[in-house]
This record gives C-alpha cells, structure tokens and sequence, in this order.
C-alpha cells in the first residue's frame, strides 16, 4: 500500500547514513519518501528531491550567500525560512501526506519553524538529541508537534538510534494514514479552561455552542495549551473565542516558564476575531511543583495541585500588574472584544469560604482592569461568580448578538 508520502528533512551532508535508514523504513512500510536538503557545506551522497539550492533560493538566498556570512546561525536561518516556505508550498500542491526532520540542536530550531509553517492535522515530526529539553521554548512548538528523542544519534547508525529512528518513520506514516484533518465548512470555537475542579463554564457552553451548529475545541491553559491556542487564533482558525482562562498571561507577567509565550492574548485579535474575554484564575500563578519554589513567594499562599504543578495565590499589587497585562495585550486587538468580569469570583478555589478566597486581590484586579483596559472592549460586570449559570448566559447572550448581526460569521 503506497498511499502516503513523507517529507523526509535534514543535513544529508552529515546525516545521510540516518536520513536514508529513515526513508528505508518508511518505503519498506509502504509508503513513499520524498526528500529535502538543508545542508550548507556539503553535498549528499545521491541528489535530494528537493536540494539545499532549491531551499536557499525558497528563502530569498544562495547557498553561497550562506557561506560567506561566516555565520553557523545566520546560515540556518536562511534554510529555515526556505524550508518552512518550501515545505508550506509543497503541502498546499498535495506533494506529501506527514513530514519528519532529523537533527541536533541546529536541525531542531530549523524543524520547529517548519512545524509552525504547516496547517494544524499534517503530521509532523522531530527526530531530534534535544526532544522534550528546556532549550525549546513553549512558543516555538506548533500546535500538534510530534517529537522522539533521537538518543545515540551522532555519528553514524547504531542499534540505539535505530530503535528511535524506526519508531519515529512509523509514527509519522501511521499518522498520515490515520490522522482525521480538521473540517474546514465547521465554525469552530476556541475556549481557553482549567479542569473542573477550577473552572466549570465548559460543562454548560459546550453543548450550547453545539447545538448552535458550532465545534468547540477546549484548550487546557497551562503553558502549552494556550500555546496551542495562539498558533490557531494565529491562523486564523476560530469563528470566536471563549478565552475564560488567562491564567498563562499571568504566568508570563511574573516570570514562570509555565508560559504560553509573550503573544498570549493577542493573536485572536491580530487577525480581527471576535473575542468574549474573562480572566479566569487570574490570581494565581503556576510554577513547577518538583522544583524548589522561588523566594519571592515565600509569603504568599500556595496550593499544590498535584506533583507537577504549585500554584501561588497573588496579592493585590501583584494583581494590578495581572489587570494591566490584560489591558496591553487587549488595546492591540482589531476585532470586537467584549470582557465579562464576574465579582464573585473567577476560580472556584476563590470563591467565598474557600481556602484559596482572595477578597483584596480580586477588589484590586477588577479595579485596575475598569481603569486601564481600552474604550475598545465592551466590559460587562456582572453580580456572580464565573461558575455560576449566570456566567455561562451572560456568555452566550453576547455570542447570539454577535451572530445575530453578523459579527460572528457561520
């Protein structure tokens, strides 16, 4: 069965022993290879599909130009961008099916831009001496990055890098053969949430939103969940957003690397998305559970959720800081927005008699916000806590107005 094709990628000068046991897999699997260089220096051993010229040139560059900067990272970069290009172009001509890239830490950073350049549903993956490291950022993976760890992978084939080089050619030809793709003719809601045990709005909106003819896909705000969130909004692919959990902006603003990247909140807007905004878990801040917890939160409340994630209660100042984060990343936004702000409370944990309730802190937030955000979002204040039913109507009562007359398109 030769019914997918894969875009094999990386530096055939060096890796070409790797890269060719890769597409061997692949083809022995039944599936077909086409290949790309993105070599500097070298040359593979047998011509490429598409070769280290063709993703210069796709770059707006030479391979010469590349050499003469004398620059390792300025050379990459001028492979990425044509890479990414090539690559993206390639998939829309229905060239390959799932893509997979094979390198260190030079082919890694190359990799992640290719992922980001290729639609939400193409598989891609990375073979790389650096999966899953704290050197790749949150806001460089794309939104369904797949990735192996590449271990015993310099210097020639082994049984060791075998092991991890067969595994990923059949995960990306699986893939490509079982992946569902995203159905375009469906309007699709992006909501932002934590689990239950913090935020329930989802378990009302959901089946309303759906029986409104709409898909909703919920994204788990904790780092990269609204990272996920960000790529989409970014492309465009949300007929509205429900971002009620905006907990990562806060994150970001106190420097925990539980982050979903400095754009968060602003994507949806960038490209003129209709946005109805709550600040869900606005208080709290999350940092990693196994490490030891920085100083400067010795004199706040803390809750351990679980192993992996601590979660540090702000104060009021600390909380202002939250409310004009909100403000800057909103004034940017080009499409409507409207901001729901619930004054009984926006995490269950905070709510009144529960042990995280965080009067003074939510007195301050709600304060700062009215006073800083733009005349450009339509605020609504309501009497009720952002669990209550009343939230989830107030919800839907600005998404039906904003269908109604055409805001929101179907």
């Amino acid at each position: 069965m030769t019914d997918k094709t894969i875009l094999v990628i990386g530096t055939y000068d060096t890796k070409d022993d790797e890269l060719s046991f890769l597409a061997g897999v692949i083809r022995d699997q039944g599936g077909r290879v086409v290949t790309m260089d993105v070599s500097v220096l070298g040359d593979p051993s047998q011509p490429c599909d598409y070769s280290k010229h063709d993703v210069a040139a796709k770059g707006g560059s030479t391979i010469q130009a590349a050499i003469d900067s004398g620059d390792e990272n300025h050379a990459m970069q001028i492979m990425a961008k044509g890479a990414s290009l090539l690559a993206a172009r390639l998939f829309a001509e229905k060239v390959f099916d799932g893509m997979i890239v094979l390198g260190g830490t030079m082919g890694t950073d190359l990799a992640l831009d290719v992922a980001s350049a290729l639609p939400l549903g193409v598989p891609k993956y990375i073979v790389s001496t650096v999966s899953f490291s704290p050197l790749i950022p949150a806001d460089r993976l794309a939104a369904d990055t797949q990735m192996i760890l590449w271990a015993g992978g310099l210097y020639g084939l082994n049984s060791v890098c075998k092991a991890s080089l067969s595994q990923a050619a059949g995960a990306v030809l699986g893939a490509a053969r079982a992946v569902q793709m995203p159905d375009p003719d469906r309007p699709l809601i992006g909501m932002t949430s934590l689990g239950t045990s913090a935020l329930k709005y989802v378990v009302p909106l959901k089946p309303a939103l759906e029986a409104r003819g709409f898909e909703v896909a919920v994204f788990h705000a904790t780092g990269m969940g609204g990272r996920a969130f960000e790529s989409l909004a970014a492309q465009g692919a949300f007929a509205c957003t429900f971002d009620f959990c905006t907990q990562e902006l806060g994150n970001h603003t106190h420097g925990s690397n539980i982050s979903a990247g400095p754009d968060r909140l602003t994507n949806a807007g960038a490209n003129g998305t209709p946005q109805i905004v709550a600040p869900g878990c606005y208080d709290l801040v999350d940092v990693v559970g196994w490490k030891p917890i920085d100083d400067k939160w010795a004199h706040h409340m803390q809750h351990a959720h679980n192993r992996l994630l601590t979660s540090i209660v702000l104060n009021a100042e600390d909380c202002k800081e939250v409310a004009r984060a909100h403000s800057r990343q909103l004034a940017s936004a080009n499409g409507p927005v409207a901001m729901i702000l619930p004054e009984h409370g926006l995490g269950e944990w905070d709510r009144e008699g529960a042990d995280l309730h965080n009067a003074n802190g939510l007195a301050a937030f709600l304060a700062e916000l009215e006073a800083t955000l733009p005349d450009t979002v339509d605020v609504q204040r309501i009497p009720c806590h952002i669990n209550d039913a009343r939230f989830a109507a107030k919800a839907l009562q600005i998404f039906d107005n904003w269908c109604a007359d055409g805001t929101i398109a179907r």
